[in-house]
């Protein structure tokens, strides 16, 4: 009997291994390349953008469960995960709204009279240490630490207050000592600040990036660089400073910076000039010489009067393994290998249809706009965006790329992206799309990829698109 009961359980072991390997493969199209799917669209219809609505950053948590974006208009709104859509099979990427509050309010400087936008730049998550989520958020000149929380009871029954909370004012009545008593409410999340780090840079403020240590952070505007500990906001640590004694012979700026994943002691930060600085903080409490200095050099036959502008680099990432960076500048996403300083292993481009229109669009300030870039779950792919809501995918391994777009036209669950071609010349087909015809005010410069699974955020203008792999 005992025999019998044990075959027969090995047989449903088997069974389920293989269910779950049908399941699995069924995910993966035969070329092996991630079908993108439409989810959810987050946002308002209105032709008309109000400036404040538009989307300044956007951030999933560690766990992929909460995601958070910035917008203009200095708002914070946090996304939680469907648990249904997430426990279902296939798994679904589906966000609900979970908590909206007012990070950042305008100011105004009266020394320097200077207006400062409530606009927030960046975002970034804690680890997750007890029930409450905290995260940092950042205008230019304020950083702020806010934990956000669930309630669901109350405490009633006090002594001296009556049914309605209010204070009795015959006291006389009291007959005995009543002990308050916690009762289900409707759940209600709340977000407070619990620490604000001001007057700390003179610049505007770029990044922001929490330490693997979970106790400091770093935030770097165009010339310094500060290290915080959380628990103090009246007292930072300079830890870069390349501000020259003479202005007039400034020759770069800070434009990102990022601690590294894993070691706590090192962090990187990207300039205008294209170089990456790799800098250990046990070498000097000034790390105003870097450890690795990561730059490629300049082809002669490519130099024009736009090259030092387009080889500014407007964003850096580790990879979540920490072996590798990526960097963004306007034409293109490197990928860096940490023991290697000559030049990136990988190079792709993201729009190269458009170097023959930098004039224009150095005339339109287009030129100047800072795309970012983000790595895939497992660090084989990079995401990046463009112009005319376009993003690219780039695939490490098999070396595709695609572009797809984010708009509402395929606004409808699990519709199937389809794949979008640029003709810069000449005869076009009936599916490309004329470089003539790209509109420059639709730019995807935020976008953010799920920590574990294949679930991406585009923020499009005013209006957030998630997108999934298609089971």
């Amino acid at each position: 009997m005992e025999t019998a009961l044990m075959i027969r359980q090995a047989s449903l072991t088997r069974l389920g291994s293989m269910l779950n390997t049908a399941v699995g493969n069924s995910k993966k199209p035969a070329n092996g390349e991630i079908q993108w799917c439409f989810s959810q669209v987050k946002g308002t219809l209105d032709d008309e953008i109000t400036e404040a609505d538009i989307i300044s950053c956007v951030e999933f948590n560690h766990d992929g469960d909460l995601l958070a974006t910035g917008d203009k208009g200095g708002r914070v709104v946090i996304f939680q995960r469907d648990p249904v859509s997430k426990a279902s099979v296939p798994r679904r990427g589906e966000y609900n709204v979970y908590s909206t509050f007012q990070s950042h309010e305008p100011e105004f400087d009266y020394l320097k009279s200077l207006e400062i936008e409530e606009k927030i730049n960046k975002i970034r998550w804690l680890r997750r240490k007890n029930p409450a989520h905290f995260l940092l958020s950042t205008n230019d000149k304020t950083i702020k630490l806010w934990k956000v929380s669930e309630r669901d009871k109350r405490a009633e029954g006090y002594n001296l207050k009556d049914e309605t909370g209010e204070l009795m004012k015959d006291r006389g009545v009291l007959t005995g000592l009543r002990v308050p008593v916690l009762k289900p409410m409707e759940l209600m999340v709340e977000a407070s600040p619990r620490r604000i780090y001001a007057n700390a840079h003179t610049y505007h403020i770029n990044s922001i990036s929490v330490n693997s240590d979970a106790e400091t952070y770093l935030s770097a505007d165009d010339l310094r660089i500060n290290l915080w500990h959380l628990d103090i906001t009246d007292q930072s640590f300079n830890i870069v400073d390349i501000k020259p004694a003479n202005m007039e012979e400034l020759t770069e700026v800070i434009t990102a910076a990022e601690f590294h994943p894993t070691d706590c002691n090192n962090f990187v930060y990207s300039s205008s000039k294209g170089l990456i600085r790799l800098c250990d903080m046990r070498m000097a409490a000034l790390c105003d010489r870097h450890a690795k200095l990561f730059e490629e050099a300049e082809d002669p036959a490519n130099r024009s009067f736009f090259s030092e502008i387009i080889s500014s680099i407007s964003d850096v990432k580790f990879s979540r393994s920490g072996r590798y960076m990526l960097s963004r500048d306007y034409l293109s996403v490197k990928v860096w290998d940490l023991h290697m300083e000559t030049k990136p292993i990988e190079t792709y481009p993201v729009h190269e249809y458009l170097r023959s229109k930098l004039c224009s669009l150095y005339e339109n300030d287009c030129i100047f706009d800072k795309f970012e870039c983000c790595w895939g779950n497992n660090d084989q792919a990079v995401l990046t965006g463009s112009y005319n809501n376009f993003f690219r995918m780039f695939d490490r391994t098999s070396k595709r790329d695609v572009t797809l777009e984010a708009t509402r036209e395929i606004a409808r669950p699990k519709t199937t992206l389809k794949a979008k071609k640029i003709c810069s010349g000449g005869k076009r087909k009936k599916d490309e799309v004329s470089v003539d015809s790209l509109d420059f005010n639709k730019k995807i410069l935020h976008t953010a990829w799920h920590p574990t699974e294949n679930i991406i955020a585009v923020a499009a203008t005013n209006n957030l698109f998630i997108f999934q792999d298609k089971f």
